[in-house]
């Protein structure tokens, strides 16, 4: 139903925000990492949506990408997986490295997450390896409309340099799209970041 929503943020709860557009507030349920992105910017944002409705309850979650979307998505197609503990594995997951954990099939770094034990792990990842590894090409792959360079997924150099990023004011978008265009696997973490920079700099 809701694409995106987009206006100023107006309240920050520890699981949601309210966004309002139009004389309407939303109140939009989120992750972590969104939080981040997104509190504390005055200007407008945009906060791509999925409308949540069950039989007593309607609700929306919404996220600062359309990566992170795309993975919200996956994890609640997983049976026995529902809102509240994709946004507590979102929240305590960054979206490449749970890539990877999937692919990897990593039950131990899935375990971390808030509310999910063992059997929830392997669940999610025996439910969604397949679908991810589907869509594996030869230099990236795909989930929905998230395209991760392999390199990206499988080191730990890429996701720090990513924290970096966005620590020096840059949002998660403009990270992880710079970061997509080349190949940082053997890369040190400082050379992904001024490879990164020099990027962004040129335009």
């Amino acid at each position: 139903m809701y694409d995106y929503i987009k206006g100023r943020i107006e309240y920050v709860s520890d699981d949601y925000m309210v966004i309002e557009n139009h004389g309407i507030g939303y109140k939009i349920m989120t992750s972590s990492f969104s939080m981040s992105d997104l509190n504390g910017m005055e200007d407008e944002v945009i906060v791509y949506t999925q409308l949540i409705v069950r039989e007593d309850d309607m609700s929306i979650c919404g996220f600062s990408s359309r990566h992170e979307l795309s993975m919200f998505k996956l994890l609640t197609s997983v049976s026995g997986i529902g809102t509240k503990v994709a946004l507590a594995i979102l929240s305590s997951i960054g979206v490449y490295d749970l890539v990877a954990i999937i692919t990897s099939g990593n039950v131990n770094a899935l375990v971390k997450a808030p509310g999910v034990g063992k059997k929830t792990a392997q669940r999610v990842i025996l439910e969604l390896k397949d679908k991810v590894e589907k869509k594996m090409k030869s230099e990236t792959f795909s989930i929905g409309d998230i395209q991760v360079p392999q390199a990206m997924a499988v080191t730990s150099n890429s996701r720090e340099a990513l924290d970096a990023l966005i620590a020096l004011g840059y949002s998660s978008d403009e990270a992880e799209t710079v970061l997509m265009r080349f190949d940082s696997s053997d890369m040190s973490t400082e050379a992904i970041i001024k490879e990164a920079l020099r990027l962004i700099m040129a335009g």
